[in-house]
């Protein structure tokens, strides 16, 4: 057998793999329009609204980066405190990952890997604002994914009937 043969086959037989090659902050923004009325304790307690969206671009035959963008909007009162948007990004090289599976790994595996990382810069963000650390409750990558792809499917039949 030779030295590249086995190669090969030792690394189809360690079954698939996901690596995190690097992970770094593609975009960050935080802006408190209304300080320092709104750092106040008079301000009230906000209602937070969390927005999350992945993407994924492909880089190479293995290569993958994979941004999560968490958008945070606090407002008390009807006022804003504090809006936060981040694009948290990682690159991942995936193999042997069966070809039907490569999309929900994707977006649900890359996405959880990293999830960690951008919460905590969130709350450092949010703290060094003036306000509390906001602490993202965990994020479930696989209910988002079952309903990107019901929607996914939902507008294809749509597209798909005829108009009467």
């Amino acid at each position: 057998m030779s030295e590249n043969g086995s190669n090969s086959e030792a690394i189809e037989a360690t079954g698939p793999q996901l690596r995190v090659l690097t992970q770094y902050i593609k975009d960050l923004s935080f802006e408190s329009p209304n300080a320092p009325q709104t750092l106040s304790a008079q301000a009230g307690a906000p209602q937070i609204g969390v927005n999350v969206d992945v993407g994924v671009r492909k880089l190479g035959e293995t290569d993958y980066e994979v941004d999560l963008k968490l958008n945070v909007d606090a407002k008390s009162n009807d006022r804003q405190m504090f809006l936060v948007e981040l694009i948290y990004s990682g690159m991942f090289r995936l193999a042997n990952i069966p070809e039907e599976s490569l999309q929900a790994v994707l977006l649900i595996e890359c996405p959880r890997q990293i999830f960690p990382f951008a919460r905590r810069i969130v709350a450092d963000v949010v703290r060094d604002g003036g306000f509390p650390p906001l602490m993202i409750d965990p994020i479930d990558f696989a209910g988002l994914y079952r309903q990107q792809m019901s929607q996914a499917q939902a507008e294809a039949g749509a597209q798909g009937t005829p108009n009467a």
